[in-house]
């Protein structure tokens, strides 16, 4: 689980965010003098990020011969964008490393046995939940999906212990859908999180959790679009597993 970096720390984060493509030639020492913050902090950001230390952090970049992304055939692209395209590369594969077997096991069950499914989500996930509950109907279970707040707060009040709830944002701290897994908590309903957000209120107040990596920064700022990519990759990969058990 990340934990929250100082304001040093972030500083170095964007710098590495901004470089990511350089990265792996520096050392410690230059990355200590390119991004002027102590070797201490840089240790300290990558621990808290997941990594063992600077070091693994290079490997993950480097070792990827499988994974890594084939520029030749864009070999006149800026760096700008190919740190873009590296930003969802990232987003991918450590959301995948993050996902527990076991929740994902967890979830198939309770899904199998549950009567119905009733998904929340607002803003942009809703085009997720809205893609989720379809592929639930193909798969024949009844499926259903809300997005208007107060049918969100109303409806998750009359919802029964034979369904589950899941829920989907990127934040976690959506209010609606906040109020809804606390009135599933008093009807000891199933509830299902997908966020990115592993402090969040849903992540704490939901039975089952799958968080997923969100890189920093945005480059929509002055908006609330930042990218659902680690939700639809979590969507999928749930979607998909369902999908094996049942057939």
């Amino acid at each position: 689980m990340e934990k929250s970096l100082s304001e040093s720390e972030k500083y170095l984060w964007d710098f590495i965010d901004k470089n990511l493509v350089d990265i792996p030639n520096y050392s410690i020492v230059k990355l200590s003098e390119k991004a002027n913050v102590s070797t201490a902090t840089i240790v300290r950001a990558m621990k808290k990020k997941g990594y063992e230390g600077f070091t693994s952090f290079k490997h993950y970049l480097k070792d990827q011969s499988n994974t890594m992304i084939n520029f030749s055939g864009v070999e006149k692209i800026d760096a700008e964008i190919k740190r873009a395209i590296l930003k969802n590369e990232q987003e991918v594969i450590r959301t995948i490393n993050m996902l527990d077997s076991g929740s994902i096991e967890d979830a198939i069950q309770k899904i199998k046995a549950a009567q119905k499914i009733v998904l929340f989500a607002r803003g942009f996930s809703e085009l997720i939940a809205q893609e989720m509950t379809v592929k639930f109907q193909l798969l024949g279970k009844y499926c259903e999906m809300h997005a208007d707040p107060n049918i969100i707060t109303s409806m998750s009040k009359k919802i029964t212990r034979n369904d589950i709830v899941l829920l989907i944002s990127l934040n976690g701290e959506t209010p609606e859908l906040v109020t809804a897994v606390k009135n599933c908590l008093k009807n000891d309903v199933s509830t299902i999180t997908l966020t990115a957000n592993s402090s969040s209120s849903l992540a704490h107040l939901s039975e089952i959790v799958f968080i997923g990596f969100k890189s920093e920064g945005s480059y929509f700022p002055e908006y609330e679009v930042r990218s659902r990519l680690p939700l639809s990759i979590m969507a999928r990969i749930l979607l998909d597993s369902y999908a094996i058990r049942t057939n």
